[in-house]
């Protein structure tokens, strides 16, 4: 009979090769799996934009942009409504309708109907629009003092009919935007939790949505959408923001009759007439910072998910037509016509859902209990956020979160600047709270707001134009002068 130590030994000499032998079966899977996303990017991935090859990034950065790809397809699949994602190569897929779907929209430019299909680099997309979540959308007097010829060349584009192509005479343009340029941005990003966007379409009439909207802590409106008794229990009667397109600007002082708070952002350019109104209104009025100029009319839509992105940690979107079987461009407020690529865009919100960028809410969606569990975490967008940054910047994404600033400003601490307006105002807007989000005290706003301007050092970020997010402005405040 085998002694107790004599067992132990033979035990210890038994499990050594199966010990072993796991261990290698796991290094084995392991590269097997590496070498199969290594491959299968490298074979199909055109690398012309990345700064690195995919060889290049580590073990943990390739499972992240993987297992978030994967979360995304699974997502698209369960909240598509028909739409399914098919996976190119880690970066890379295709969103595609099914077969069948009506393509009733004909692209009189190119002669085509519209595809139903849509190809996407969600590398590209997280990092754009993760980084609205710390960039400033109102125009101030800090960006335009901080960007090279800020005030020669880039306040005469946001000035109509100036009569010149640059700013030769400053006081000029000065007065042309004082009235709606405040020193320092009035918003922060996370300034609030939850803020509803509210599209302008028909489909906003097939559900009672009003309610739910108006519990936001924000709502951001386009145009000019009606807000009264006759459409409160399908669109809500909260007023906060509103942004509106060049067009809608000149009947501002009717879009916010009912409204002393409500706060509007002109998308585009300011004129001489807009200016005269805004010095009789007590409503707070700026521009909007970070548009293609030359496409100014376009998209008020995603400029406002934008806005909302800036200032909100949660946005929850309603009246963006995005179910099947829409064949028109339809507003709850007046007849149908003509207008945006209705297959395009269902397919795009779609995919900012599946990116963690908003919530999507529609007649057929609320017909289903809303859970959120299939669209990435938190922790898994930040995860991929970080392996897109390594792998499409290069050594450019490891140098932080100002990476992306091109040109420095900084701010002096004991000089507030002037709010925004001018000596000759109506007493109306004179005695009037209009100012109230300029002056507002730092320590009076939410704490996540105050948590992240300490987190950026104190840093306000705006685009230098258009819808690139590579090269910023970046301008510094003192995070003591805060409080």
């Amino acid at each position: 009979m085998r002694s107790r130590s004599q067992f132990q030994s033979h035990k210890k000499s038994t499990l050594l090769p199966l010990v072993c032998a796991a261990a290698f079966f796991s290094l084995l899977l392991f590269g097997i799996q590496s070498s199969f996303f290594s491959g299968r990017i490298n074979r199909k991935i055109d690398l012309g934009k990345e700064k690195v090859q995919v060889s290049d990034l580590s073990p943990q950065e390739l499972r992240s942009l993987a297992e978030f790809q994967t979360r995304v397809q699974q997502c698209v699949a369960n909240r598509g409504l028909g739409l399914t994602a098919h996976l190119v190569d880690l970066c890379k897929l295709t969103l595609k309708f099914p077969e069948g779907t009506n393509s009733t929209w004909y692209n009189e430019q190119f002669k085509v109907f519209e595809p139903l299909e849509y190809h996407y680099d969600i590398c590209d997309a997280i990092l754009l629009w993760e980084q609205y979540r710390n960039m400033t959308t109102v125009l101030t007097r800090e960006y335009l003092d901080a960007r090279p010829d800020g005030w020669l060349d880039y306040a005469a584009k946001r000035i109509a009919q100036l009569g010149a192509d640059k700013c030769y005479n400053r006081t000029l343009c000065e007065e042309h935007l004082n009235v709606l340029l405040p020193k320092k941005p009035p918003f922060h990003p996370r300034q609030f939790r939850t803020c509803a966007v509210v599209g302008n379409s028909g489909d906003l009439l097939k559900t009672e949505f009003g309610k739910e909207i108006d519990s936001h802590d924000a709502v951001i409106r386009d145009n000019e959408a009606p807000v009264n008794e006759k459409y409160a229990k399908y669109v809500g009667l909260k007023r906060d923001f509103r942004l509106v397109v060049r067009g809608a600007a000149r009947n501002m002082i009717k879009i916010l009759k009912g409204s002393n708070d409500e706060v509007l952002i002109i998308k585009s350019v300011t004129h001489k007439d807009f200016n005269d109104m805004i010095k009789s209104i007590p409503n707070p009025v700026y521009l909007f910072q970070g548009i293609v100029l030359r496409r100014g009319a376009k998209g008020t839509g995603m400029k406002s998910i934008e806005l909302a992105l800036s200032m909100c940690d949660i946005v929850d979107i309603y009246g963006f037509t995005v179910d099947p079987g829409y064949t028109e461009w339809t507003r709850y407020f007046s007849t149908p016509r003509k207008g945006h690529n209705p297959l395009q865009g269902r397919a795009y919100y779609q995919l900012l859902e599946c990116l963690g960028v908003i919530r999507i809410h529609s007649p057929m969606r609320a017909k289903r209990k809303q859970d959120w569990s299939d669209v990435p975490s938190r922790e898994m967008i930040n995860r991929a956020h970080t392996a897109a940054l390594h792998f499409k910047r290069g050594p450019d994404g490891q140098l932080g979160q100002f990476g992306s600033c091109k040109v420095w400003g900084n701010v002096d601490p004991d000089n507030s600047g002037p709010i925004s307006g001018s000596s000759d105002m109506s007493d109306v807007r004179k005695h009037s709270n209009y100012s109230k989000w300029e002056t507002m005290p730092f320590k009076s706003i939410r704490k996540e707001a105050q948590d992240h301007f300490k987190q950026m050092e104190g840093v306000s970020m705006y685009k230098i134009d258009g819808n690139k997010l590579d090269d910023l402005v970046c301008v510094r405040h003192s995070v003591n002068s805060k409080g």
